[in-house]
């Protein structure tokens, strides 16, 4: 195994484990932590996979924005942190046997498939992935209209968290 491959695998087992325990935290804020750390280790792969500006991207925007905005908008609307309700209903078996059952199909639908030996190819040189992703972000006959529509409902997303934060009871 190559240097590489070790440190993927121990970012992979990272952001697994965090993302588990995304799911399993009790208490709101460390769950919104943990989301950090998860977003973080994508960003570590991102940074391995040579997507140098996919994983700015995911430090700036996930990390700096939605996770921050996500923990202000916790710490403004809730009084009590901690959930004291049941963490699971009395079907979490029927959930975690469908969730065995997916993997399985996947796996079984997965293993002949060639795409897990192959190796990509070296880009051609002057490729410039930035610029073709500004092109299509910002193209009408790209992504403009639901980056847009995604910019709109994050706004709407901060406006609710004020206004629920600020309302006179």
């Amino acid at each position: 195994m190559t240097a590489q491959q070790i440190i993927f695998l121990i970012v992979a087992l990272f952001t697994l484990g965090s993302g588990l325990m995304v799911v399993v935290s009790r208490n709101l804020i460390h769950a919104a932590l943990w989301l950090v750390a998860t977003l973080f280790g994508v960003a570590v792969v991102y940074a391995l996979l040579n997507a140098d500006f996919i994983a700015v991207v995911q430090v700036v925007v996930y990390i700096g924005a939605i996770a921050i905005l996500f923990i202000f908008a916790v710490m403004l609307t809730r009084k009590d942190m901690r959930d004291t309700g049941p963490q699971m209903n009395q079907n979490w078996w029927a959930g975690a046997l469908l969730a065995v059952l997916t993997f399985a199909g996947l796996a079984f639908l997965l293993q002949s498939w060639s795409g897990f030996s192959n190796v990509a190819t070296d880009l051609p040189a002057g490729f410039d992935a930035v610029s073709l992703l500004g092109e299509a972000l910002t193209s009408p006959a790209a992504y403009v209209l639901p980056f847009e529509v995604a910019s709109v409902l994050l706004l709407a997303a901060l406006v609710g968290a004020v206004y629920v934060a600020f309302n006179k009871k």
